[in-house]
């Protein structure tokens, strides 16, 4: 029997032409994705996207267009399951409150469980800014639908 793991992920870019990026700390691994989590039994897409930013930056977003699903095979980095993920440009329905940082991989620590998020500009992101080998492939998807517009 397989498993899946659906993941759902919002791609935020603010006012000032920056994209937003989580870094986070999870079993012993370094590594920076886009915000967003893990889809819950009963739940939608759209509603999952909307509850993780809610949860994990206080923030009530409007989702917008999808962007890209997985479309090849991905063995989670972290379990033996196949991960799916599901993209979203999302867009923020109030002021931002949460503290972002300049600095990557802000934590207080290196215990399992730390996240900080910071802002990308959009001319000075590419790929490699991101670990995960999905968050590539639509990092350069942003790059081409929404730097060069």
């Amino acid at each position: 029997m397989y498993k899946f793991n659906v993941r759902v992920y919002g791609v935020l870019i603010n006012e000032n032409g920056e994209l937003l990026v989580s870094d986070e700390f999870d079993f012993n691994f370094p590594h920076t994705k886009f915000p967003g989590g893990g889809l819950e039994l009963g739940e939608g897409t759209r509603e999952c996207l909307a509850r993780e930013f809610m949860e994990e930056c206080n923030l009530k977003i409007e989702v917008l267009e999808h962007i890209y699903t997985t479309d090849f095979y991905q063995k989670s980095a972290f379990n033996d399951s196949q991960i799916i993920s599901i993209y979203y440009k999302v867009n923020s329905l109030e002021e931002f409150q949460f503290s972002t940082s300049n600095k990557v991989f802000d934590f207080k620590d290196d215990s399992n469980g730390q996240q900080s998020f910071r802002w990308i500009a959009l001319k000075d992101f590419n790929a490699a800014c991101m670990t995960l080998p999905i968050d590539k492939v639509v990092a350069d998807i942003i790059i081409q639908k929404y730097w060069y517009q």
